[in-house]
């Protein structure tokens, strides 16, 4: 397939340019600025000598964003959980997981159209599996980003203590359930799921995401570096995303967690890790010296009172970053545009040198080529750049969101650009044309979506209220019985 957008605006270093990007064999095979002859109109579709040509008049063209950390399932239960804290929070959603394969197949399919409707063109799914029904469970993930035509990368979640573990113990401690799946199973069911999924080549990744230190082993951490190792595959994990993770650390290892994962050789340029906000200096240090990608979530860690992540911190000592949506009921959205402006001005609190604080332009990179290194793509995949894959963006500069005209990505990044986007291609294939998803039947998921779920408000979870007491006890809050 080749084809070439004409007069679509780019940015270059000393602003932005109208330019033609021609595509063949899927990727970006050469961009030229365009300069058309006075009164000679854009050329508006169809195909010229073998290539389709396509008008990006009044236009902008971004490389695609990576979603970089979320977890598709939770979209059934988006917006009923309260106002909690991760540990409590994450009991709750356990407690009402009614998910069947089915079910895995549609959230995925509605965290696809939002990524992409956002500005996205890969997502990072934590997939939490069905116990029982694992294979079964990343088969319906699979199916829906194929059909769809997003390029994924599946890390299926995985464990091996129980859900009580990933408290710190305080004075007190608890008695912590066996989980329902040895370490040697959990791996061996990771291995046939390397050698059923992984097709690059068609647009699948597979990745080894042990959900973190608060609920794994260091024989499950190790069995992953084993497989990365083996298979050539990227490592995903949470890391210190709420301080009560941080004094678990030190209760487990005696030294910081990031400390400790580096010790077993988890951390490394084929690394990403999610959240990291209860990181020191020290750590921090680390990070830069391992080459691993902090993914920061912002909406999450403020809908979930984990903290602010001290990027600013991460990008002045040179760790690469990169933006996810987290899970849509940690979330309760998969808008990628809204994550990147909240993790972009979020900040500029958080330093009173605004030279530090980050720019638009900055954030656009983080969210293209920050996403493409974690996933130790960038030399394939992040910019518009010859050679690379046509994974890009237009968006509409003539959305009511996006006028007047100032600064095209100032509008994107720093504004609340609704229907902004007008066509999104993934590996040179257009899956996104005039706002509307070509690849699936977005109304017929909307139904079904409907369809399968009820409108409901209170629910009392057994298993929160079974460990709120031991939570507010290490935690020093009051009224703990």
């Amino acid at each position: 397939m080749s084809f070439t957008i004409q007069n679509a605006l780019i940015p270059v270093d000393s602003g932005y340019e109208t330019a033609d990007v021609q595509v063949a064999d899927n990727c970006i095979s050469a961009i030229a600025p365009n300069h058309p002859p006075l009164n000679s109109p854009p050329y508006q579709g169809g195909d010229r000598g073998g290539g389709t040509i396509i008008d990006g008049k009044n236009k902008l063209l971004l490389p695609g964003f990576v979603n970089a950390h979320t977890h598709s399932s939770e979209m059934w239960q988006r917006g009923i959980i309260p106002p909690l804290p991760l540990e409590l929070w994450i009991a709750e959603l356990y407690d009402f997981t009614p998910l069947n394969p089915e079910q895995v197949y549609l959230s995925a399919l509605g965290t696809a159209v939002e990524t992409l409707l956002s500005g996205g063109t890969s997502v990072v799914d934590h997939l939490v599996l069905i116990p029982g029904q694992e294979l079964e469970t990343i088969a319906a993930a699979v199916r829906a980003y194929q059909e769809i035509g997003i390029r994924a990368f599946i890390g299926p979640l995985i464990q091996d203590e129980s859900l009580t573990a990933g408290m710190p113990a305080g004075d007190g401690g608890m008695e912590h359930a066996a989980y329902i799946r040895s370490t040697k199973a959990t791996l061996e069911l990771m291995e046939a799921a390397i050698k059923q999924f992984h097709k690059p080549e068609k647009g699948v990744n597979m990745l080894l995401a042990p959900t973190g230190i608060q609920l794994c082993s260091d024989a499950l951490f190790e069995g992953c570096i084993d497989l990365g190792d083996r298979y050539n595959l990227c490592l995903h994990a949470h890391l210190l995303e709420t301080s009560a993770q941080k004094q678990l650390a030190q209760e487990k290892y005696g030294c910081s967690a990031v400390e400790h994962l580096k010790q077993i050789g988890f951390l490394s340029s084929r690394t990403s890790l999610a959240h990291c906000v209860w990181l020191d200096d020290s750590d921090i240090a680390i990070m830069a010296e391992t080459e691993a990608t902090v993914v920061h979530n912002p909406l999450s860690n403020l809908r979930l009172g984990s903290g602010i992540a001290p990027i600013l911190k991460y990008r002045q000592a040179g760790v690469n970053v990169s933006f996810g949506c987290d899970g849509a009921a940690s979330n309760d959205s998969q808008d990628l545009l809204e994550a990147i402006k909240m993790g972009s001005i979020l900040h500029n609190i958080t330093d009173l040198d605004y030279r530090h604080w980050i720019t638009p332009r900055q954030s656009v990179e983080m969210a293209s080529l920050g996403g493409a290194k974690g996933l130790n793509l960038a030399d394939e995949m992040g910019s518009l750049t010859v050679g690379k894959k046509a994974d890009f963006v237009l968006y509409d500069l003539t959305s009511l969101s996006l006028l007047p005209r100032t600064d095209p990505i100032g509008l994107l990044i720093l504004g609340r650009p609704t229907n902004a986007v007008d066509s999104v291609w993934v590996n040179g294939k257009q899956i996104v044309a005039e706002g509307k998803v070509k690849t699936i039947d977005v109304d017929d998921l909307r139904r079904q979506l409907f369809d399968r779920s009820e409108w409901s408000s209170k629910r009392q979870s057994p298993m929160v209220s079974e460990i709120e007491s031991h939570y507010r006890q290490v935690m020093k809050l009051p009224g703990y019985s």
